[in-house]
Formats: structure tokens, C-alpha cells, sequence
């Protein structure tokens, strides 16, 4: 009776029930990503994969920094503020200003040095254009992103789903087209451009909003609100600047000293993981870092990361068992036999992918809370622990050793959030 109990409570909360809501457009984002990933795994092979990961990972860097890295402030202070229209006001406008401003410095970056970066990241100055088309459309993308934010600040969950399926199925739609007629370059502008063209479908979702009205985007550049939203930026820009860097060094040392193939298979890899940790990740942006903003007492927020773990590792728990266990079915649905090389990296990157979300449940509390020395120290600090593990251990294990240091590295990293938070876990005050 205990157990059936505890388990109707955790169905009732909100978590669960905004991540039933969220489920259908994560359940199209999963399904898509898979089909997208199973067409280019089959058009242009485990080379082309590798080759599409690392502008994935480039292109990231341009889009965080296009924004300001300020969406998560934004969704932070949308939600805090939801109640007085002249502070929500003031912080619209000035993310505007800001999404605005550097998303045309990033672009004219990117045009202006397409044939440079066409050289570094892809190996092959033939993509330059791919690049220049990337550059004019990288306001829209940053624009979208705000968009989103704001939704998502103001709890507006029916049309953040909305807005996320038409995402995903334009996305598919993209990669499918221009991945048939024009392989690998195909399959490299439709990253780069799909993810722009919805922002009209947004713009026509939004439009009757209440605050979605253009004297709340114009007027004066606030520099409190701008102060605020820049902790947010710092966050953001550092995780821009290592998350995918990272990514890109490791690739890189795995195409140097193991091969293109390999580098390929575990992009491969790690696409598996995404798509299945999105289940997760979406009901925690939509509904746990609003949540986790509004809570003003110790008591409360404790409370509230305990029933998340309640709800979240379960499900990883089983997700990870399952996708195990169906392994080699998988590889043979979503990719081909040119991947059957990834079966012995599932153990450890599953095993990285639990530590990972145990992680970010407690993470989250940088963003929420304006952490922002913290969460640059954990960022910086394990992101060159990754590297430093995956360089060692792909010397001695070959692409499996990157899976074995990303585990490694989220062990430890989990064991440093629990010391970090202990007082507010394990402090028996705090219990009623």
C-alpha cells in the first residue's frame, strides 16, 4: 500500500504531468531524429556521420553565441516576473536588442570567414558555401530560440510542444530531401538551415499571445536587465565553448589515430544517446528549470529535486537496460552493418548517460539560480577532464576508450555535485 501510495503522488505531480504533455513532441523529435539519422547513416556512411557531427558541433558554438547565450536567463526571468508586465517588458526588449545585435556580428563572422572554417571544421573548402548560407540564416534560428524561451518562461506548454513537432518533422523533411538529391553536402545544409526556416511557423503560433506584441520588444536597452541576463550569457557561452569543443578535439584525435570510420561510429554512438536522453531533458527545460526558479526556501527545493530523482532515474534506469539489451536490433534499424562496430560501446556509454542525467538534475540549480562561477568551473574543469580521459584511454582502447572516459568522466562529476550540494540534500533542518 506504501509503494502504491509514493507511486500516485508521483503521478500527480506536475513533473509528470508536463512531461506527458511534452511527450508527444518529444516522442516526434525521437522518431524523427531516428529516421534522420538512419537516412544519413545509409546515404553517406559512418564518414559522413563524422563529417556532419563536427559541423553539428561548430555550428552550436555560433548559435549559442548568436543569442548571447541568454535564453535560459530569459526563461528564468519571464517566469519570475510573469506577474508584472513592465519587468517582463523590460527584459523582451533587451533580449531582443541583444539576440538581434549579435546574431548579425556572428553572421558577417561566419560569411567573411566561410572559407576558412569550410578548411578547419570540414576538411574541404567546397563547403564554403554551405557556411555562407548558414551566416545569412543565423538570425532566424537565434530569433526562434528567443521565441522559444519566452514561451517556455511563460509556461505555455500546448504551444512549446507545437512548436517543437513542427520543428522536428521540418527537420526530417529537410535531411531526407537534400540528403537524397545531394548527399553528403545535402545532408550538411539541411543542419545548418532547417532549424531557421521554422521561424515563421513560430512567428504564426505566437502571434495571439497576449505578450507577443511589438511594443514589448521595442524601446530603451536595459542595462539591469542586461546585467542579469549576462550571468546567464557567461553560462551559456562557456558551455559553447567547451561542450562542442571538446567534442571536436576528441574527434579530431580519433580521426588522427584511429580513423574517420571509427570517429564516425561513435558520432553514431552519441546521436543514440541524445535522442533517448530528450525524453528526459525536455520535461526538465519545460517544467524543472521554471520550477526550480520560482522556489525561494531550502525546504522546498530539496523537495523538489528528491521527487525528480524519484521520477527521472527510474525511467533512465529502464531506458538504458532496454536499449542494451536491443542493441544489435538498433544498429541494424537505425544505422547498417557498417556500424555493427558500436555494439562494444553501448556498456559505457549508457553507463555515462545515467551518470550524466544524475548530474544535470542537481546542474540545473547553476542556471536557476545564477550560480555562474560554479557552473563555469564545473563546465571548464570537466570538459578537459573529458578530453585528457578520451585521449589516454583511445590510445590504449580505441573508440571504445572514448566511451569509457565519458562514463569515468560523469562518475566523478556527480560524485562533485553531490559534495557541493550535500548541505541542502542531506541537512536534517530542513525535514518537517
Amino acid at each position: 500500500m506504501y509503494i502504491l501510495t509514493k507511486l500516485k503522488k508521483l503521478l500527480k505531480s506536475d513533473l509528470v504531468k508536463v512531461s506527458s504533455l511534452s511527450s508527444i513532441s518529444t516522442l516526434v523529435k525521437v522518431l524523427t531524429g531516428f529516421v534522420s539519422v538512419k537516412v544519413v547513416a545509409v546515404l553517406i556512411g559512418p564518414g559522413g556521420v563524422a563529417l556532419l557531427s563536427q559541423l553539428n558541433n561548430f555550428s552550436s558554438i555560433f548559435m549559442s553565441v548568436s543569442n548571447g547565450g541568454i535564453n535560459n536567463g530569459v526563461t528564468k526571468y519571464v517566469a519570475e516576473y510573469s506577474g508584472s508586465k513592465a519587468k517582463v517588458a523590460m527584459f523582451l526588449r533587451t533580449s531582443f536588442l541583444i539576440t538581434t545585435s549579435l546574431s548579425i556580428v556572428c553572421g558577417l563572422i561566419l560569411i567573411l570567414g566561410s572559407y576558412y572554417f569550410s578548411g578547419l571544421i570540414l576538411r574541404d573548402v567546397k563547403y564554403t558555401s554551405i557556411l555562407i548560407v548558414f551566416g545569412f540564416t543565423l538570425i532566424m534560428y537565434s530569433l526562434n530560440s528567443l521565441l522559444i524561451a519566452i514561451i517556455n518562461g511563460f509556461k505555455e506548454f500546448k504551444r512549446y510542444v507545437k512548436v517543437n513537432v513542427i520543428d522536428s518533422i521540418i527537420g526530417l523533411i529537410f535531411t531526407i530531401i537534400l540528403s537524397r538529391y545531394f548527399g553528403i553536402y545535402g545532408a550538411l545544409l539541411a543542419a545548418v538551415t532547417y532549424q531557421s526556416i521554422i521561424f515563421f511557423s513560430t512567428l504564426i503560433i505566437v502571434r495571439k499571445c497576449v505578450w507577443f506584441k511589438w511594443s514589448n520588444f521595442k524601446g530603451a536597452f536595459s542595462k539591469a536587465a542586461a546585467l542579469k541576463l549576462s550571468h546567464y550569457s557567461l553560462m551559456t557561452l562557456v558551455s559553447a565553448a567547451t561542450v562542442p569543443v571538446s567534442q571536436l578535439i576528441i574527434r579530431s584525435y580519433m580521426v588522427r589515430h584511429t580513423s574517420l570510420n571509427d570517429a564516425g561510429i561513435w558520432s553514431g554512438m552519441t546521436s543514440i544517446s541524445s535522442a533517448y536522453l530528450m525524453i528526459v531533458t525536455t520535461s526538465l527545460s519545460v517544467y524543472y528549470l521554471p520550477r526550480l526558479a520560482e522556489i525561494k526556501n531550502d525546504f522546498e527545493l530539496r523537495k523538489e529535486i528528491l521527487n525528480t530523482y524519484k521520477i527521472i532515474v527510474p525511467i533512465i534506469i529502464l531506458c538504458s537496460l532496454s536499449i542494451f539489451l536491443l542493441r544489435g536490433i538498433i544498429i541494424q534499424v537505425i544505422f547498417d552493418k557498417k556500424f555493427y562496430g558500436m555494439k562494444d560501446l553501448f556498456a559505457f556509454q549508457l553507463t555515462g548517460d545515467f551518470f550524466k542525467m544524475c548530474t544535470w538534475i542537481l546542474a540545473y540549480q547553476f542556471i536557476a539560480k545564477a550560480m555562474t562561477k560554479l557552473y563555469i568551473i564545473v563546465e571548464i574543469g570537466f570538459s578537459i577532464l573529458f578530453v585528457g580521459f578520451s585521449c589516454f584511454l583511445i590510445n590504449h582502447y580505441g573508440n571504445v576508450g572514448v566511451t569509457m572516459a565519458y562514463a569515468m568522466n560523469y562518475l566523478i562529476c556527480f560524485i562533485v555535485m553531490l559534495i557541493v550540494f550535500r548541505k541542502l540534500l542531506f541537512k536534517r533542518e530542513y525535514e518537517r
